[in-house]
């Protein structure tokens, strides 16, 4: 029985939208049903299903064929089509039409979504359809980085079409729409036919081409007004520059279409529709796309001649402004048209320069001597590290920092480090204080920088030098610009400000590959993803059982006691801090042989609490300031925590973690989550204190369902840890060692990580 339509996704999966994509068309679980085309039931029937769906999922890449083999088993509605990586657009596409059964095809790429309810409203419409109707028009949404689901321009096209019909001789109008070929939907057998003409051929790479192509081949045309896909515009910066013949493309393009128009004999309404649409957005183009000099003086000349050459029989300029811009580019009156620009923007030009002067008149004079070592010459032999905001030696700068005194002695390295922590620094350690003539004098003149946050914003990236970004964690809870739905978490971040500082990175460092999906995401730029691991975590594969003894030694943990290190994260939505367990009535329900080991501020109280009396004992022992967390974690057997991205790290140890996660809903409604941890949770979930007590009580915290949790979260989460990963940044970043000549990483069912507590005990 053939569905009514077939969702066909193309494509890689771009800045991991394509799980996003996939999760949203899950959460509309219409299948379709009802009666048949040929007026019979479903049982049966060989008519096509009215409002039946299927999803046929073109991978391309390995990346993406994982995410959709994630989603098939809870979706029954999609088809994989694995293709190897590198298959271009139009061979996915194609891919994925032959794969497609459905009376009707919508081409969605990878990187784009569909908004709720799409699903059903698409089936319905297109089952309504008559039989000579061969493309239906559909409105769209946009969202780009720092703008969500905004609405299109085509409502008002929509709004003069209506429900009708029409021939495009009849409403050349929708010509008007944005030529997306997502916005298009295509009767199955008509798309077949336009995808063999030779003019679709050679332009199949070009969408919008396709786009306007399949109005000009179609009989009728329908349109629905409502939103049915989201178009999602990546960050130009996270994009290859075009090369000059892809700006040039775009005249080709119309040039193609012209002559389609005159193939087919289409009337001159039309004809002059669409060279309205093309002479505007040449000029728009050329307004926005800040082409080099040579290449927005070549192609003002082709779309002057594109201009005057294809201009229809009869057609007038428009009047006022726009009709000056549009005689200017007739005569390729370059040098007059860039007057023009510049008049038209002065006003805003001296503002610019009024508040730019404002800012250089309060310039401090560290700030000018930074601007003058500038000009000097960036030092091969200088690296500097940050970490936590300038908190100290540690994370993975310093990981990345000890592999590289070993490989590469002769790189001097100068730390970054606040004035009141600088005192807490290992002895030996060069480093300079914010602000100070030395910091200006070594962030100028290093040719590597390394930090797991991002350096300030009066930092200036130089061509030569290298910013390394090492992060300091799996993103569970949303970053970056996947936090703009999301105020409590924002707090308002300067979006724009930030992604001035993700533009210096040249290299991001990812422990597995669900963290490179999200950076690509929340950090949109041109950096280079180096999945080689976290280099914190290496001492998760490399730490002996002396050195597991001598880290329970120091925490005065006595040889035989089971210790569970509880290490709860932050609520951006709460003024404060809330305790979220009562220790006391937990250490005291788990007995004299468990330790507490318990990192935040639960210490603030009288000191004849019950809490203080367990301290004395040491049933609980206060680690909120001690480093590195790395050998917290090497000393407890177990692991307590609600959100906090220590859970992926300490998974590298394949010990037990148990989530307390009490707020889960609240969290994340208000912080924004990238999965949900309650579904895909590392070990036993606890909703309560009373359901933590039990499982820690019992045998519940390391039963055979916990270790089956565990070993799926290791799997997906700690794929790149190996107890390597240092050497690999190391060697890509300042030896320069080809990728292929690095390390290979260690499959995770292989790894031997450090001993447990237990067995450091009895070696």
């Amino acid at each position: 029985m053939q569905p009514g339509l077939s969702v066909v996704v193309y494509g890689p999966d771009v800045q991991g939208h394509l799980a996003e994509l996939l999760d949203a068309l899950a959460a509309q679980p219409f299948t379709g049903g009802g009666s048949t085309r040929d007026g019979s039931t479903q049982d049966g029937s060989t008519g096509v299903t009215d409002g039946a769906v299927e999803i046929v999922v073109a991978a391309v890449g390995d990346r993406a064929r994982r995410e959709a083999e994630r989603a098939a088993p809870r979706d029954g509605r999609v088809r994989v089509v694995p293709l190897p990586g590198g298959t271009d657009d139009t061979a996915a596409r194609a891919a994925g039409a032959d794969r497609a059964t459905g009376a009707w095809l919508h081409f969605v790429r990878a990187k784009d979504g569909l908004p709720p309810g799409a699903l059903r409203t698409l089936a319905d419409r297109t089952a309504e359809l008559p039989p000579d109707v061969q493309v239906l028009t559909v409105d769209h949404i946009r969202s780009t980085w720092d703008t969500v689901a905004a609405r299109s321009g085509d409502g008002w096209i929509f709004a003069r079409t209506g429900r009708r019909t029409p021939a495009l001789a009849d409403f050349p109008n929708l010509l008007r729409l944005t030529p997306l070929l997502g916005a298009r939907v295509v009767r199955a057998e008509f798309w077949r036919a336009h995808e063999a003409l030779p003019a679709t051929r050679e332009a199949a790479g070009d969408e919008a081409y396709l786009a306007y192509s399949l109005l000009l081949h179609a009989d009728r045309i329908a349109c629905l007004h409502q939103p049915v896909y989201e178009d999602r515009v990546l960050r130009p910066e996270s994009l290859p520059p075009p090369t000059p013949e892809e700006r040039y493309a775009l005249i080709g393009r119309y040039e193609r279409l012209q002559r389609l128009m005159a193939e087919r004999e289409v009337p001159g309404r039309p004809r002059a529709v669409l060279y309205d649409v093309m002479v505007r957005d040449f000029l728009r183009t050329f307004a926005r796309s800040g082409m080099p000099e040579p290449v927005a003086r070549e192609f003002f000349a082709r779309a002057s001649r594109a201009a005057v050459r294809l201009r229809p029989e009869g057609y007038r300029r428009p009047g006022g402004f726009e009709g000056i811009r549009r005689s200017l580019l007739e005569e390729n009156a370059y040098a007059k048209y860039r007057a023009l620009q510049a008049a038209n923007q002065r006003r805003r030009t001296v503002r610019k320069a009024v508040v730019a002067g404002r800012r250089l008149a309060v310039a401090r004079l560290d700030d000018h001597r930074y601007r003058r070592a500038l000009s000097g010459p960036v030092d091969p032999g200088l690296a500097v590290f940050s970490a936590y905001w300038d908190r100290g030696v540690a994370c993975n700068p310093a990981a990345i920092a000890r592999r590289l005194a070993a490989l590469a002695p002769d790189i001097h390295q100068v730390w970054v480090v606040s004035r009141e922590r600088a005192a807490l620094l290992p002895p030996g350690t060069d480093h300079v204080v914010p602000g100070t003539r030395r910091y200006w004098d070594v962030m100028a003149r290093a040719k590597y920088l390394v930090n797991n946050v991002n350096f300030p914003n009066a930092v200036v990236k130089r061509p030569d030098a290298v910013h390394l970004q090492t992060h300091h964690g799996t993103p569970l809870k949303r970053m970056g610009l996947d936090q703009l739905d999301f105020p409590a978490a924002a707090k308002g971040l300067d979006f724009e400000a930030l992604l001035a500082r993700v533009d210096k990175w040249d290299y991001s460092v990812s422990a597995n590959s669900h963290s490179t999906r999200m950076w690509e995401r929340a950090y949109p730029s041109r950096w280079t993803p180096l999945d080689h691991g976290y280099p914190r975590n290496d001492v998760y594969y490399r730490a002996t059982a002396a050195d597991i003894r001598a880290v329970r030694d120091r925490l005065g943990i006595p040889p035989g006691r089971r210790a569970i290190l509880y290490a709860p994260t932050h609520r951006d939505y709460e003024a404060g801090w809330t305790p979220r367990l009562d220790l006391a009535a937990l250490a005291d329900r788990l007995g004299g042989d468990t330790v507490l080991l318990v990192r935040g501020h639960y210490f603030y109280g009288n000191a004849a609490s019950p809490l203080a009396g367990l301290r004395r004992t040491g049933r609980v022992i206060d680690v909120s300031s001690y480093d590195p967390v790395e050998e917290l974690a090497l000393a407890a057997d177990a692991l307590v925590t609600d959100y906090s991205s220590i859970m992926f790290d300490y998974a590298n140890l394949n010990r037990p973690i148990v989530i307390h996660a009490d707020d889960w809903e609240t969290y994340a409604s208000t912080r924004g989550v990238y999965f949900d941890l309650m579904a895909e949770a590392p070990g036993p979930v606890a909703r309560s204190q009373e359901e933590l007590t039990e499982i820690l009580a019992t045998d519940a915290w390391r039963d055979d369902g916990a270790r089956k949790a565990l070993a799926a979260f290791r799997h997906r989460f700690c794929e790149y840890d190996d107890g390597q990963a240092a050497e690999r940044v190391v060697r890509r970043v300042f030896l320069g060692a080809a990728e292929d000549t690095l390390p290979p990483v260690v499959p995770v069912e292989t790894r031997i990580p450090a001993p447990t507590p237990e067995e450091a005990t009895a070696l």
